[in-house]
Parts: structure tokens; sequence; C-alpha cells
């Protein structure tokens, strides 16, 4: 390639940088005044979890770099210095938040957190009391000394360290004590009303131990405490061409997953220096991992709080998902699908219908096989549990289930041993890759023959955050399409080579290939002279070749929309290199998940839905599905509610701009002069398809 090809000068975007942008665009949820008032609260937390999942997954490499002091390659102590910048500088902003608007706030509305500082007698008497008979009997402080050395902490628990005077029972002036404060305890406790009030006041189990430490330690003066929580390193990584039985390793795994590197320090802000310093020393963290906090270390326990509080009114009005608008309720699943393929758009239209389709299965004695990928079902499984049911009925139930779904593993080995204790054939995929392609395929018996029927899905089988997340379920019965499922099936059980499929296309064999040769070919369409489009929607785009392929696309003409709610690693609009490229994020009150792809060379349309976004790992290192929709209603029924809506949403869009900055688009349609009432996708969809009822 030469110098002089503006591919040689195209620079990606930082995918870390990108994932903590993106981090930003949900905390402006926690700042919008037209979004309820717990709901913004809820926001925040939001953050807090995503941000521990970042540190838990990514920020591994960044510190090893700093602590060897790397100056060249990916991880350098350069990168490690300018995100850490980026992340005290989002958490001050969150905490901004937190105590200056949003506190506030509540207490106007009468919910008020109650520091020590400011309760009446009363409230001091009954946080006494509850302190020695509820919290105190599970609090077990631990002095250092050389037969007691500082104790494991684990993975995002709260504790306190004490700097104490004086002397212990044995005459020894050992003046650190570790407090570590038990999981199962409650983060927020609802204080007795006062009488002729409606308020509602609150006490956090932080300020709670803290204004009574000075109990667990008779005979001795506290001087100095701080509330801490570290943050480690927790991806399970388990050599599977080495172990014998996964299963087992991962469940060893597991066991140390809440030990694994210090990765991040929270502390009080007015922690003092000596404890902050002590602290980092028995980490081994250096001074940019530690954050000062001003409240509580713990932001994501503020979910707690929230569903305490009963005020209907500070909360998003409830949406009711309506039944599928291509299902007749009553009406036989199979029935329906021999007169065509249907979708349903979830959450608008309600995951209770795929559960029923799956129920019809196992409740049918003309069902003879059903087969399911399982990556994240959620804790309490009525998917499951109809599996189970479908053995005990006599059916043949395959079960692929993915025991590396991150921080899902322990659930699923569950459902593994739960399902095989009844009978189920229950495999594991393929080794070194996980299984991410959702699907589940179902053999009836017909008219003396065998008829297939399946679901493929963008999103996982999980009745929890199918009511929180935009998927798209496909309900089929062309003889094509679950032909290629069956193949699939047969090659993750049995791992042998895959034929030539009809219609779908797979990770890590043809999926990455064939969505490369698209984009190309579209660039080749606009080169001579053809009208060429590409709308994509996906979680993340930090795949370098089809990013690349994507800019030179670009190059040629191709006008190209991307809908990435997460990170993008491609720049939009950079002259000479992105003109054509535009990319959006749409951050709304339901997160956006679906995945679709749409390309148009001259008058031929292609429309896809996968189960993968286009990021290295999804196309490479997993197995993952995408398959075309071909009935031209459908595949005008989501380019308008998954693509065009998104397109022109102005309320929750975000546009990325050269720079790598995104901007809100309502901003940027007032500067040109706008003056619309703001567009929201998701808040048409949800009255379009919400139900009455």
């Amino acid at each position: 390639m030469s110098a002089s090809n503006p591919q040689t000068r195209l620079t990606f975007l930082d995918r870390d940088h990108s994932i903590l942008a993106f981090n930003e665009r949900v905390m402006d949820w926690a700042r919008r005044t037209d979004v309820p008032l717990l709901e913004r609260l809820r926001y925040l937390s939001i953050v807090s979890s995503n941000l521990d999942e970042f540190f838990e997954v990514r920020m591994a490499p960044q510190l090893n770099a700093h602590k060897t002091h790397e100056q060249r390659g990916l991880y350098t102590v350069e990168t490690y210095e300018q995100l850490s910048a980026k992340v005290h500088a989002l958490v001050a902003q969150q905490y901004a938040i937190y105590n200056d608007e949003l506190l506030p706030l509540l207490e106007k509305k009468g919910i008020k957190l109650v520091a020590h500082g400011e309760r009446n007698p009363r409230q001091r008497r009954w946080v006494k009391e509850f302190f020695q008979r509820e919290v105190q009997p599970l609090l077990l402080p631990v002095g250092l000394d050389p037969a007691h050395p500082f104790p494991q902490v684990a993975n995002k628990s709260l504790n306190f360290i004490v700097r104490l005077t004086g002397k212990d029972a044995f005459g020894r002036e050992n003046e650190i004590a570790i407090v570590k404060v038990p999981r199962i305890l409650p983060r927020f406790f609802r204080m007795p009303p006062v009488k002729g009030s409606k308020q509602s006041h609150f006490v956090s189990i932080s300020s709670l131990i803290r204004s009574h430490l000075a109990d667990l330690f008779p005979g001795r003066q506290v001087t100095e405490f701080s509330q801490f929580r570290v943050t480690r390193h927790s991806d399970l990584a388990v050599d599977e061409e080495e172990v014998k039985n996964l299963r087992t390793a991962l469940r060893k795994g597991l066991q140390q997953r809440h030990y694994g590197e210090a990765l991040r320090l929270e502390i009080s802000a007015g922690c003092s220096d000596y404890l902050a310093g002590f602290l980092l020393a028995q980490f081994a963290l250096p001074q940019e991992a530690l954050f000062r906090v001003p409240g509580p270390v713990n932001l994501v326990r503020l979910n707690q709080l929230i569903d305490q509080i009963d005020a209907p009114a500070l909360r998003f009005e409830r949406y009711n998902a309506g039944w599928p608008v291509q299902l007749a309720p009553g009406q036989s699943y199979f029935e329906q699908l021999q007169q065509g393929d249907v979708l349903i758009h979830q959450p608008y239209e309600s995951f209770d219908a795929v559960l029923a389709f799956l129920r019809e299965a196992v409740e049918d004695p003309d069902v003879l096989a059903i087969k399911q990928t399982i990556y994240r079902t959620g804790a309490k499984s009525e998917l499951m549990e109809l599996l189970r049911e479908a053995v005990r009925r006599g059916k043949e139930v395959t079960a692929v289930v993915e025991l590396k779904a991150r921080f899902d593993e322990e659930a699923n080995i569950n459902y593994a041993e739960r399902l095989e204790s009844v009978g189920a054939q229950v495999v594991y995929g393929v080794v070194g890759l996980k299984t991410h392609a959702k699907m589940m395929l179902i053999t009836r018996r017909e008219d003396g023959r065998l008829k297939r029927y399946a679901h493929l899905s963008t999103g996982n089988y999980n009745p929890g955050t199918a009511r929180l997340y935009t998927d798209l379920s496909y309900l089929t019965a062309d003889d094509a399409l679950t032909a290629d499922l069956e193949q699939v099936f047969l090659h993750l059980a049995s791992q042998n080579r895959l034929p030539k499929l009809n219609k779908v296309l797979i990770a890590p064999f043809h999926l990455h290939k064939s969505m490369l040769d698209k984009v190309e070919a579209a660039g080749a369409a606009a080169k001579a002279g053809k009208e060429a489009r590409i709308i994509l929607k996906m979680n993340a785009l930090t795949d370098e070749p089809l990013a690349r392929a994507l800019a030179a696309a670009s190059q040629h003409g191709v006008r190209i929309d991307i809908i990435a709610r997460g990170a993008c690693i491609l720049p939009a609009q950079v002259p000479g290199l992105t003109d054509n490229v535009r990319v959006r994020s749409v951050i709304g009150r339901l997160l956006e998940h679906s995945r679709v792809f749409y390309f148009r060379t001259d008058e031929v349309e292609e429309l896809w839905l996968s189960s993968a976004d286009w990021m290295n790992r999804n196309m490479l290192r997993r197995v993952e599905l995408a398959w075309p929709v071909t009935d031209s209603a459908l595949r005008h029924r989501i380019m308008d509610e998954c693509l065009s809506a998104c397109l022109h949403d102005t309320k929750d869009a975000w546009l990325l701009q050269p720079d790598g900055r995104y901007v809100p688009a309502a901003m940027l349609a007032g500067a040109k002069g706008r003056s619309a009432v703001p567009q929201s996708a998701q808040a048409s969809l949800m009255a379009r398809y919400g139900s009455k009822g």
C-alpha cells in the first residue's frame, strides 16, 4: 500500500476511550430533567456498574504496562495514565451529579439519606439499637499483626480500615484494623417514620457502621478510618486445550475470581494520606488507581435504595409490551409458521411469545426433538424448566451451554448439571470458542415426515433483559434455513466440518469474510458510478479490518450510516478518509441491542440479522450466526423500526464528530435551525406497540 493511499492515514479511535465516552452518554440520562428522579439515580448506578466491569475486564493490561514501565506498544505508561485521568474525570462528574443535583432533589420530594451529624436524638437511638442488634453480630474486626496479616479482601466488597491508639489485650500497639462488611447485609435501611411526617428517611450501611466503629474496639480510641473497596481483574482464563473437564476447571476458577489482581482502590474523600498509602501498598497499586469519592464507594448498590421507595411518580410509567402483531393468540405456532416467517420486536412486543412457542413444543406429542443454545438465561429460568419438562415427556433435548458466558459461568454450570440430571444431552460447543449464537430448533412429525421449526434471535433467552433490551426474534419454518441450523447443531455437538450452508453465515468460518465482501462490493459499485448504501446497527464496531473496509467504501462514494450504541473505533466524516460515514449512538430508556446489517448495491438489497457485533472476538473467536431476511414485508418493517427510526432520532441520539467527540443530535438540529419537537425512536415504538391493558 503506497504512502499516498488514504488508508495509510486512517487513525482509529481508541477502544477504551470510546467505552468511557459511551458511559458519559449514559450518565447524561442522570442529568436530564425530563427523566423521572429515581430513574436518574438508576442511570448513575448503571454507570458505576459499567465502570466496575471496565476495570474487571479491560484495565489489567494497562496497569501491568504501567508497573513494568512499558514505553512502546498498545499498552504503555502513557496510555494507562491517560485512561486513568479520563476515568477520574468521569467519576468526579458522577459524584457531583449525585451530591449536588440528585440528593437535594430527593430531599425536596421527602426522601433523605440521613448522615450521622444530621440525626436527631431519636434517630441516633434507633441507629445504635439497630447496629447492636442486626449489624454488630455479623462484623469481625481484624487487628493486623504478624499473626494476623492483611486479610483477603474480595472483589468489590465494602470494608473499613481503622487506625487505633492504645494497646490491645496483650499490650501490643497494633494500630491498624480491618472490618469487612458482609455482602448479606443490605446497603440501605429505612428508618422509622417521624410521627405526622410523610418523609422517608434512610441510612446507608457505611454511615451506620462508621457511627459505631468505636463500639468494635472497646478500650481503644479510633483516630482515623475510611471505607474502602477494591476492584479486581475478573476475566476467567482457562486453557481449554489443557484441561480435561472444562466445567470442573471453571468451577475452580470461579472460586478465585473474587481475589484476582487488584486494579482500582476506592476510599472516602476524607481518608488520610497515611491510610491511603497503607492500602495502596497492600494492593500494590499506583497513585493513579486511587479514587477518593465523596459518598458511598459503591453507587451500584443505589438500586437497593431505589427499590425501597414507593413513589410511582418518580419512576418511568410502566410499559406493558403488546402481544406480537403477527401472532394470533390461541392459534398453534406451527400452523402460523406454515404461512410465513414471524418477527417479534422486543421489548415493544412481548418475549412471552417466545416462551409460549417453546411451551407448545414441549406439550405437543408430535414434537420429537428440541435443540437449544444457552448463553444467558437469567437466574430463575422458565426456559430451563421447560427443557427439563420436555425430557420428562420423552423428547430428545440437546442443550449447547456456553459455560464461559462472562459473569454467568456459575449459573450456566448449574443449569447444565440440572439438565443432565434428567437426561438431556448437554454439550459445551467448540473448544476455544464461545457459542454466542442464539437459536432453537424444533423437530416435529407431520404427515409421516419430519418438519423443522426454528427461533433465531439477536439477543439472549432471558426474560429479564428481554424487557429492557431491544432485540429481534425471528420464527421460521423455512426448510433451507432450518436445515442450516440442524447442521450448525451437529457441528457444535460432533465438531465435524460444516457442509456448505444454504442461507446462514457462521463465525468464525464465513461471517467475517462475507461482511468484508459485502462492504467491498458496495465500494466497487459506487466506484463504477452505481448507487450504493450501507446501514449497520450493532452494539460495537471495533474490528479493524471491517472498519478499514468501511472507510475504503466511503472513499469510493458509498453512503454509510453506523448505529453503534457503545464503542466505535471508526472516526466519522474525516475529510478525505470517512467523508461519507456517519456514526450515531442511541442511548434511551431501553438498551439498544439488535444487530441489523443492510446493504444496497444498485437495485439489489440485502438485510441480515445477527447475534454478532463487528468486533474481532465475535468474528473470529465465537460461534455466531447471521441470517438473511428475504420476506419484503418483514424487511421493510425492520428497516422502518430499527434503522430509519434511529437515523431520525433527535432526542436520544448522539453523533460522532471527526475529533472523536459525541454531540447530542438535538444540539446539532438546533444549530441548523430545526425547531421541531425532538423525536425519540424508542418512545414512538413504545406508543405503537404498548398494550393498553
